[in-house]
């Protein structure tokens, strides 16, 4: 399933590093692409800016989504993402270090599939993901944008 794409989108050099670093050790060979800022995420997404000669069709499998980033913040690219026909679907789980309620409850209403407080011990931080990418990489069928039905 090494088709199956994630887009982290994380501004946090070290955190980039650490989930790098937790994939590899779970054997989680998934292509990733990362967005260190909230504009960045988009343009990927949606094929503009840096990513213009994108396929647009091509989207990733699952989207790590941080809270707290530059330019445009978590909870806005999630807007962005659900009001857009071409990625309303696509699955999004906040992992982010908030312990907010209100982050929280906002996540929800704006549609996210999942929300992982990023545990600080690295050996916790590594089975958070492994189970993400066994879940959302190989048991979660994907949408059908996925499949290019969109």
């Amino acid at each position: 399933m090494n088709d199956r794409t994630i887009l982290l989108v994380e501004d946090n050099p070290d955190d980039v590093e650490l989930t790098l670093r937790a994939l590899k050790k779970n054997n989680i060979l998934n292509s990733v692409t990362v967005a260190r800022d909230g504009v960045e995420a988009l343009d990927y997404l949606f094929a503009t800016g840096a990513y213009s000669g994108r396929d647009v069709k091509k989207l990733p499998t699952v989207v790590l989504l941080d809270l707290k980033l530059p330019k445009i913040d978590g909870m806005e690219v999630l807007k962005s993402i659900r009001s857009d026909d071409r990625t309303k679907l696509l699955p999004v789980v906040i992992l982010t270090s908030s312990k907010e309620e209100k982050d929280l409850i906002n996540g929800y209403k704006l549609g996210a599939n999942s929300y992982i407080q990023k545990p600080v011990d690295f050996e916790q931080f590594t089975e958070a993901v492994r189970q993400l990418g066994l879940y959302w990489l190989l048991l979660n069928e994907p949408p059908p944008i996925e499949k290019g039905s969109l």
